[in-house]
């Protein structure tokens, strides 16, 4: 077998007779790591965006993957000529000496060398996996939105207060660039002045989405696709609509655009702004995937793809400096220019930030990268305000390195669940009221919908028999 053709069996070897599932093992304490040790690191969801995160990994020790196809895992490895990617040499000498599992409940329980674990499957798999290596007394790096519900993210926190020694990461990576954090400092410093409004947009959806369910097809012999459905309480057949990247769209798999991009985007208003969990917060949208001719207002009882485009306006009471404003648009729909704005400043369509003070505008791309300031006075008062937020080495792209160095006490952890959880459910709460179909008034302290409370059934999820959290 040459170096740039890996087949099914080359992959999977013996991990078809993985998928039965063996009773939870007693939670474990974290193996003490020394600096100059190298982690033993397990990845669940090994493709794409897991190969993305692990291909910064190889320098540990990549000791197991879990993955429900191969074949794609496989394709990850290689560009359009078959050929191993440069950037991807190490990462598949990595994996070809992992041992390879398609059930990660299986993986957890069968290798007791495992340190640390990243997930990287689709959202509806996140908090079952991060809570299931949790439990077994494994640090996490959890690729956004952290989890598909309010209660799993609190399930989460509450796991990881519990285990202080656990580190804990959720792959939002521009929470460790240096534009991202200039960003905070220079809001937290008054350069601007007081912030009343935020405007946030995105160019997602990027996938299928507004769309009705398809019909099924066959699936490629080298995918499970009972396992990859897992915690979805639907009984779909495959589509590729769904696997392997379009899943984000659709309701029983996804989180839609605030759940992939809000992570990169909310992150740094809620960082800088310190505004607290939502109090109100509404979503006006177009047309959920499914609907008929008939349009009553109300999402099909069926749910199927989100709608194509929406627009969240959240509303902070017990914001620190007063009460908040924060809007987010997706599906390509971006907020009014403001008059203030120069001619010259340009809102990228693909994403980013507003900030509007009663000094002056900041605006920056996704993941916090370019902020500009704009007003009078706004270069001389940027200048005066230290750096007071340390750097994480690598920036951005050393969010992966940075939890294995805080898992070996180099480093302090850049967005741990303290952090991650409180971001996440801002953003899932948008999704709440998208589903609610009406404003929703939340009370974060006991998280709970106070004006409609049907609502509160969005906070939660079913799960199909023999997946719970």
């Amino acid at each position: 077998m040459t170096e740039a053709t890996v087949t099914r069996r080359d992959w999977i070897g013996g991990a078809a007779a993985t998928a039965g599932l063996l009773p939870f093992a007693q939670p474990a304490s974290a193996r003490r790591i020394a600096a100059s040790d190298r982690v033993n690191v397990a990845v669940i969801g090994a493709g794409g965006m897991g190969a993305q995160n692990m291909a910064k990994l190889t320098d540990q020790n990549v000791v197991a993957l879990a993955d429900v196809d191969f074949a794609h895992v496989a394709k990850s490895l290689v560009d359009d000529t078959g050929a191993v990617r440069k950037d991807r040499v190490a990462l598949k000498a990595a994996y070809d000496r992992a041992e390879k599992f398609a059930n990660y409940r299986r993986m957890l329980d069968a290798r007791k060398d495992i340190d640390a674990v990243v997930i990287a499957t689709p959202d509806h798999h996140h908090a079952i996996a991060a809570k299931t290596a949790m439990e077994r007394g494994l640090h996490v790096y959890v690729q956004k939105p952290l989890t598909y519900t309010v209660r799993e993210g609190r399930t989460l926190l509450d796991l990881a207060r519990r285990n202080p020694k656990l580190v804990t990461q959720m792959g939002n990576q521009g929470h460790s660039g240096d534009d991202g954090r200039r960003t905070v400092e220079l809001i937290r410093g008054g350069v601007i002045g007081t912030v009343r409004e935020v405007q946030v947009w995105t160019n997602r959806p990027i996938w299928p989405q507004g769309e009705a369910r398809p019909a099924p097809v066959p699936k490629p012999a080298s995918l499970d696709w009972d396992l990859w459905l897992g915690p979805a309480a639907v009984d779909w057949g495959y589509h590729p609509d769904y696997a392997h990247f379009n899943w984000r769209g659709w309701v029983p798999f996804g989180v839609g655009a605030l759940g992939d991009m809000g992570a990169h985007l909310i992150d740094f208003p809620v960082w800088a702004l310190e505004p607290g969990l939502p109090t109100r917060v509404e979503t006006r949208h177009s047309r959920w995937g499914g609907d008929d001719d008939v349009w009553d207002g109300k999402p099909p009882a069926d749910l199927s793809s989100y709608p194509l485009a929406s627009i969240t306006t959240y509303r902070f009471g017990n914001a620190r400096n007063g009460p908040l404003t924060m809007t987010w648009y997706d599906g390509g729909l971006m907020p009014p220019t403001p008059d203030a704005m120069p001619a010259k400043a340009r809102m990228n369509p693909d994403g980013g930030v507003l900030y509007i003070g009663d000094r002056g505008m900041l605006m920056h791309e996704t993941y916090g990268e370019k902020p500009v300031l704009i007003g009078d006075g706004v270069a001389e008062r940027a200048a005066a305000v230290p750096m007071s937020l340390p750097r994480i080495i690598g920036g951005r792209d050393g969010h992966e390195m940075n939890w294995i160095r805080a898992i070996r006490g180099q480093e302090a952890i850049s967005s741990p669940f303290s952090i991650a959880v409180p971001l996440n459910e801002t953003m899932i709460l948008g999704m709440v009221a998208l589903r609610a179909d009406q404003p929703i008034e939340y009370d974060g302290g006991a998280g709970r919908i106070t004006n409609v409370p049907d609502a509160n059934r969005f906070l939660d999820r079913q799960y199909r028999k023999g997946w719970s959290i």
